[in-house]
């Protein structure tokens, strides 16, 4: 089963490809997302890796949380669920404005 990874404080440079290699070598990557502004482009600083197992995921943890990547410590830990609420709120404001 994936194990979706949080992965912030990235620098603003880290690319998703950058991403991918890194945390290949704790297993295998489904996939690398770094999220950014929808208006500037530019990367928020923080992205979600897919780990192929948890066993991988866990492996990813303690080899990469406050490890240095493009000039930066990041943090690694796995990501929590995303609200019902929130989803529900934010689709609420896109349909008011």
């Amino acid at each position: 089963m994936e194990t979706r990874l949080y992965v912030g404080s990235l620098s603003y440079n880290t690319t998703e490809d950058a991403l991918r290699d890194m945390f290949s070598q704790a297993g295998t990557v489904v996939s690398a997302t770094i999220i950014t502004d929808k208006y500037s482009g530019r990367s928020k600083g923080f992205g979600f890796v897919d780990m192929s197992s948890e066993e991988e995921a866990e492996k990813a943890i303690e080899m990469f949380n406050g490890q240095e990547l493009d000039g930066r410590k990041i943090i690694v830990d796995k990501a929590k669920p995303i609200r019902k609420n929130f989803r529900e709120r934010s689709r609420q404001r896109r349909f008011q404005q």
